[in-house]
């Protein structure tokens, strides 16, 4: 019998696999797309596990901020384009945070890109990595913490109420550091494998002990906040003037064995809404 159905031209899945077989890896190595799978997850991992990292409320789309046009799309953008290159010198844009067994991405992805607009347009003067957590257990407004949220909510938070600063777990960064340890999904790594859902931890309106401020005076606030289209060139005209975006997709089934290249989804099966921070675009083997 037929293998995959074709949607547009484009291979699809059959229904019956599970997002983490064998078979579903197998599949998109075999169809010669432009991005290569690999495993992720291990194959006894529970999908309900999986769906609680992807963090985006699927009622985000009812609350969206304001949207900026710009209106002149400049005639020197590049083909590709790195914010980590052009402003090097922001220690927050080199960053890798680890979010844990939390669906917390729509903070991570907020607090990402804040902490590099916060370095970009001070020119370097101000380098803070603006704490995740504290949006996480604080932001009322924004969601259900480790159970999702709102990326819209956490920009606005920012602006209306202030976000201190905090990197990573277990380091001496900031106001208030992420309080959740890293760990592996259950592929060989030094790290702890992750086990279950975490709960969101209390909200506290208080510096880790040591730090030399208090909260309310360790708070940053945002100026402006907006929504830019999902038009490539208004993003892409957004991130070459004003630095990193955080973004929402959904999440197809194929994603979770994704390991290199260009995505495209060769799945139909939508498993949820993940959030990330965007750094710049380009082109790989012609795929743009």
């Amino acid at each position: 019998g037929l293998l995959a159905a074709v949607c547009f031209g484009r291979e699809i899945h059959p229904k019956r696999w599970h997002p983490l077989s064998d078979q579903m890896i197998n599949f998109i190595n075999r169809i010669n797309t432009t991005w290569k799978a690999g495993r992720n997850f291990d194959k006894s991992i529970s999908m309900s596990y999986i769906r609680g990292l992807l963090g985006v409320n699927p009622k985000s789309k009812e609350y969206r901020l304001a949207e900026f046009v710009h209106e002149e799309i400049p005639d020197d953008l590049p083909e590709s384009f790195d914010a980590r290159e052009k402003w090097s010198h922001c220690d927050s844009i080199h960053l890798i945070r680890d979010q844990s067994t939390c669906g917390s991405c729509w903070a991570f992805g907020a607090t990402e890109a804040m902490s590099d607009r916060v370095c970009i347009h001070s020119k370097g003067k101000i380098q803070v990595n603006i704490s995740a957590e504290d949006l996480l257990d604080c932001c009322h407004s924004c969601g259900d913490g480790c159970n999702g949220g709102n990326p819209a909510a956490a920009w606005e938070y920012w602006k209306e109420r202030g976000l201190v600063s905090g990197g990573l777990y277990g380091t001496p960064d900031g106001c208030k550091p992420y309080s959740l340890a890293p760990c592996e999904h259950h592929t060989k790594s030094s790290l702890p494998n992750c086990t279950g859902s975490t709960p969101t931890p209390k909200c506290v309106h208080l510096c880790r002990k040591g730090y030399g401020k208090n909260y309310q005076h360790d708070k940053h606030f945002g100026k402006k906040v907006y929504s830019i289209s999902s038009d490539e060139k208004q993003i892409q005209t957004e991130i070459f003037k004003n630095g990193p975006v955080e973004a929402d997709f959904i999440v197809f089934a194929d994603f979770l064995s994704y390991k290199s290249g260009v995505y495209q989804h060769h799945s139909d099966d939508v498993i949820g809404g993940h959030a990330i921070r965007i750094l710049g675009w380009g082109t790989e083997n012609g795929t743009p």
